[in-house]
């Protein structure tokens, strides 16, 4: 079995497990009661991500084997995340938020880890079959998005009760089946080597400081910043993009439309647009440098926050399915052209910890920021009004926030980001 397709079931379950749940815990955690909190269920991510991702790389660095440490962070991760939805099961239309929540937080601790250790792992196992990840890595990656949307699906259409479980907590359940899969495919992972003579200092260690010496280069704590308000964007429409079509089911002239009650198979369309835009990040890094890739980003951003401002499931859902589209440039050149650039930037005795610190500061601090920020803005333009006519006008005007917000980081990244590409990514 040859090392590229291995690495495409990694790529495959990985983001599988994610999306089981990603885009429709929001819809069901509305349904529960719940909607409020559901910025603080995405940025448990974040706030998981400030420590988990580092402290898991540097073990992985050190001590234990990347595959297998991938291995057990998804043995665990799933547990939890079992736990999670049998208490959903059992809790009925009124689960209590603090169980619930930290079942869930337990889960994603030490899911979100494994973000940048499969990264990780499959860099080392490329460069172990002298393959080189720029090239290779990008294909591969795709099927991680294909595994996202066959989850997505899975979720849209699979029913319980003649409800979809996008709905209910079985969506908790499904992601721990994937999540079980992988952890124990990932014991069977080539052997990533531990370098046990870096950093001889136990609290260095801990703390990241091999990564964190990055920032004394100027270009890459610039980049590493941007990364962070960057990745305040990322998890707004996982978050709230259901919650928000959803709310047109309540309305006649919607409530009929294809758009308003698929939610989770509409968002789908992100997904399917990432898996083309993927492939383009090999030319437009080499094109255009990692600068241009991420100002290109930052102004899909901007269109996605906006044509859903702008859209609706009946005669604008045109805009919501060109919001899918531009997601895909949104999210890749940002995320997986990032982790390449840190990758190429980086020695590779401190890889692990250095995708560990990308992971930190887009998923960790960014997100957490992001998350939280737009559930306030959520809460001012839409929970705090009574009609649904009212909360659809509160919608649009809380997306066209998000827009803003994203074109003034383009703004100030393309004045500031000094990056002169001049052929080679590799210094």
């Amino acid at each position: 079995m040859g090392i590229k397709f291995r690495l495409t079931v990694l790529s495959f379950l990985q983001f599988a497990v994610w999306g089981a749940y990603l885009t429709s815990m929001g819809t069901y955690l509305a349904g529960v009661g719940l909607a409020g909190r559901i910025g603080i269920f995405y940025a448990v991510q974040g706030i998981v991500s400030l420590f988990m991702p580092a402290l898991i790389g540097i073990i992985a660095d050190r001590w234990v084997p990347a595959q297998k440490m991938l291995g057990l962070c998804h043995l665990l991760a799933a547990g939890f995340m079992a736990a999670a939805g049998y208490y959903g099961l059992t809790a009925g239309a009124a689960p209590e938020f603090g169980t619930l929540f930290g079942l869930y937080a337990m889960s994603v601790a030490f899911y979100m880890p494994t973000i940048a250790l499969s990264n990780s792992v499959a860099y080392s196992v490329l460069n172990q079959a002298t393959l080189d990840p720029v090239k290779a890595f990008p294909p591969i990656r795709v099927f991680g998005t294909v595994g996202f949307i066959c989850a997505m699906l899975g979720t849209n259409f699979m029913r319980f009760g003649g409800e979809s479980i996008q709905t209910q907590p079985h969506q908790f359940v499904f992601s721990a089946v994937l999540a079980l899969a992988l952890g124990i495919y990932a014991f069977t992972l080539p052997e990533i080597p531990v370098n046990r003579s870096i950093d001889k200092n136990p609290l260095t260690a801990v703390l990241n400081f091999n990564a964190f010496k990055l920032f004394k280069q100027r270009k890459m704590a610039v980049f590493f910043i941007f990364s962070m308000l960057l990745g305040v964007s990322l998890q707004i429409t996982n978050g709230f993009a259901g919650p928000f079509i959803n709310t047109f089911r309540e309305i006649p002239q919607f409530a009929g439309r294809w758009g308003a009650n698929n939610a989770n198979a509409l968002i789908s369309l992100s997904q399917i647009s990432e898996t083309l835009c993927i492939l383009l990040i090999p030319f437009c890094l080499r094109r255009f440098g990692i600068k241009r890739v991420m100002l290109i980003a930052m102004g899909a951003w901007v269109l996605r926050f906006g044509l859903f401002g702008a859209g609706d499931p009946g005669a604008g859902v045109w805009m919501f399915v060109l919001s899918m589209i531009v997601y895909g440039i949104a999210f890749d050149f940002f995320n997986i052209s990032g982790s390449l650039y840190v990758d190429q930037q980086t020695d590779p005795q401190v890889r692990s910890s250095a995708q560990g610190l990308f992971v930190m500061m887009t998923n960790g601090f960014g997100a957490t920021i992001g998350t939280l920020g737009a559930q306030l803005v959520v809460n001012h333009f839409v929970f705090s009004r009574q009609t649904t006519l009212d909360q659809i006008a509160g919608w649009s005007t809380a997306w066209y926030v998000f827009a803003a917000y994203a074109l003034v980081v383009a703004i100030v990244f393309a004045l500031i980001f000094k990056y002169k590409h001049d052929a080679p990514l590799k210094p």
